[in-house]
């Protein structure tokens, strides 16, 4: 859902001196390889990861989102047998999605988990007030991956982010758990954001004159240099230094 070339990612966390660089795709693999390589060509670690969709059971009609990261070969053998299972089994309104009860420490023993911020099912919780559910789910997600499970958080302009962090790192203290800042990438610069926008348009049958089309994405999701990121999260730093060290525990070699 982004306009972003692999090669230009690469280049421009290479010019920053970003130590490791990570891609998920939505629901597939589609660019691990040229990521994989162009990382490996330019000195970078390449964190390779899913955004995984998973079955909304209280409303088929909204799935889920969260994050598969890869922590060493057999994490990306888990990876590719969940996703293909998901495409074989479980598809709904054309889209692949995961089911939780697939997901088994023994299935998942690989892999490393993020919670997808205000998209996964954690957020949706806390979006609706309900820190009990939310909190339950986290020590699920928890019993799943054991010392692999991660609260994330992203600011990236949508609304009620502020609301949800707090929420989240609360939640995340209470629960014991570790708290991870991301960031969306969809475009290479802050100024790329209409050609992106016309990209959604294009993607969705709609015109950038329509007042009726619905707005996923803001402006700040350009690639962000460390700097922006230390800036953005000043005030929750342990959330950018865990994004370093699960980058530490992931070393996939292909």
């Amino acid at each position: 859902d982004g306009i972003t070339r692999i090669d230009e990612v690469i280049g421009a966390a290479a010019a920053d001196s970003q130590p490791a660089l990570g891609i998920s795709d939505l629901a597939n693999l589609f660019g691990m390889v040229k990521h994989y390589k162009g990382c490996r060509g330019k000195g970078i670690k390449p964190i390779i990861g899913v955004d995984a969709w998973l079955s909304n059971e209280l409303d088929s009609s909204k799935p889920h989102r969260f994050m598969l990261i890869c922590r060493h070969r057999e994490g990306y053998r888990q990876l590719c047998e969940l996703l293909s299972r998901a495409y074989v089994e479980n598809k709904h309104h054309g889209l692949a999605e995961l089911r939780r009860e697939w997901l088994t420490a023994e299935a998942v023993s690989g892999l490393i988990c993020l919670s997808g911020a205000m998209q996964g099912d954690i957020g949706a919780a806390l979006a609706a007030g309900n820190m009990k559910m939310a909190t339950e789910l986290a020590q699920d997600w928890a019993l799943r991956f054991p010392d692999a499970f991660y609260i994330e958080i992203q600011r990236a302009g949508h609304p009620g982010t502020e609301a949800y962090i707090q929420a989240a790192t609360e939640l995340a203290d209470d629960a014991g758990l570790p708290v991870v800042a991301t960031h969306p990438v969809q475009f290479l610069k802050r100024e790329d954001f209409k050609a992106h926008e016309a990209r959604v348009c294009i993607a969705q049958g709609y015109t950038l004159a329509d007042t009726r089309r619905p707005k996923l994405f803001t402006e700040e999701q350009y690639f962000k240099t460390l700097a922006e990121m230390a800036e953005l999260f000043a005030d929750l730093p342990e959330a950018v230094e865990d994004s370093v060290e699960f980058a530490l525990r992931c070393s996939l070699s292909i």
